[in-house]
């Protein structure tokens, strides 16, 4: 007989792996397709400070490696690969990796949401040290410094008001000669004494050597080059969940993002949601994890009422 996996979970961020700690020692023998690039956003960063229980803090792929040690630690199963396809029409749902198919009584899809970059070569180098994607993650290291926020949306806002709570000068800059942001947000973030605007810019270079300590930027219009000295500097033109393998799976929003109910249910009985593939506000490894935690109980109850017990093969 075919065997027919009791959960399987998608992703292996703080969501995915959170999932697969709880879901394992409650005795549903998960297998996790981690993916090629595994560990999540966290993988990106190197201080993380505010993930419960590193008082000294911890380097965010130290701490992906301890949640999957954990998680193995409890017989986790792991597939380093990448999902192909999925098939949530039929039941058993259908999983299609890059080199095997999966049958699952249930699942779990944790596979988060990628900052979206200038992907400039410059830009990337210095990810981690000077350039960041989340003010929330590392406004914190930038205190009293000057700080270069790239975008004119709500989330280039949003960033912008976290950091001039902790920036000396927050300069944010634009393409173009109008925000798109929300009125209330744009008026917001012109309320506070130590953030300026520079519109009408895009960047050119990230400078520095083993961290950031400059930019060079050119005006879109008249073709100017500037080069400004900056402490950090922060992409804030959106996020992109990772669901192209789910277009016409489940519900997704206008944005890509699952549809949730009750926080953790997709559209479809025993698929469930966890961390920033549906969560386009917070985005915080902590909350992907609670997610994660609250994903794989909701799974466990919604198997007990299967009455699987045990699936064999």
């Amino acid at each position: 007989m075919e065997k027919i996996e009791k959960l399987v979970i998608i992703g292996s961020g703080p969501a995915g792996l959170t999932a697969a700690i709880y879901s394992a020692r409650g005795n549903l023998n998960p297998v996790m397709v981690a993916g090629r690039v595994a560990g999540g956003q966290l993988t990106l960063t190197t201080d993380v400070d505010d993930f419960p229980g590193f008082p000294e803090g911890i380097q965010g792929p130290d701490l992906m490696v301890n949640m999957r040690k954990q998680a193995e630690k409890f017989l986790t199963r792991f597939i380093d690969e990448d999902v192909v396809s999925v098939d949530f029409k039929q039941k058993p749902f259908i999983i299609q990796t890059e080199s095997q198919t999966l049958k699952a009584q249930s699942v779990i899809i944790a596979t988060g949401a990628s900052a979206k970059w200038l992907n400039l070569e410059s830009e990337q180098k210095f990810i981690g040290r000077g350039v960041s994607a989340c003010a929330v993650c590392d406004g914190f290291f930038f205190k009293d410094k000057t700080i270069l926020v790239i975008g004119g949306g709500d989330t280039a806002m949003r960033e912008t008001q976290h950091l001039a709570k902790f920036g000396k000068k927050v300069i944010l800059m634009h393409r173009r000669s109008e925000f798109r942001a929300q009125a209330a947000l744009v008026n917001l973030v012109k309320s506070k004494t130590n953030v300026e605007f520079l519109m009408n810019f895009n960047l050119e270079e990230v400078l520095g050597e083993q961290k950031v300590t400059g930019v060079k930027i050119k005006n879109v219009e008249t073709g100017e080059i500037k080069q400004l000295e900056m402490d950090g500097v922060f992409i804030a033109i959106g996020h992109k969940p990772n669901t192209d393998f789910l277009k016409g799976q489940i519900d997704l929003d206008e944005q890509g993002y699952i549809k949730v109910l009750d926080e953790i249910k997709s559209s479809v009985e025993g698929i469930f949601v966890a961390g920033d593939v549906a969560d386009h506000r917070y985005r915080q490894a902590v909350t992907a994890a609670g997610a994660g935690c609250k994903a794989a109980l909701d799974a466990e109850s919604f198997l007990e009422q299967l009455h699987v017990v045990e699936v064999t093969t």
